[in-house]
């Protein structure tokens, strides 16, 4: 379903958008559209990225190390 909405844009940038809907055999609520799909999809993606990083952040990564069992331990070579 699609739904109507108003915008108040000036009037110079509404003659830009025409010419290039015009070069692109488009209209500019398929543009603005696009655009707006765009956006969304990049946030979504920003959001469950982040979302992804902060759960690893918390889990932590296993590094193998286990402390020496000694001072002289730690020095030996």
């Amino acid at each position: 379903m699609k739904t109507n909405i108003t915008l108040k844009l000036d009037a110079s940038l509404i003659r830009d958008v025409k010419i290039l809907a015009a070069q692109n055999g488009t209209s500019i609520s398929a543009i603005l559209g696009e655009q707006l799909q765009r956006i969304v999809r990049e946030r979504r993606g920003y959001e469950q990225a982040r979302k992804r990083a902060l759960a690893r952040l918390r889990e932590g990564m296993s590094l193998r190390w286990t402390p020496p069992r000694s001072r002289d331990e730690l020095y030996e070579r």
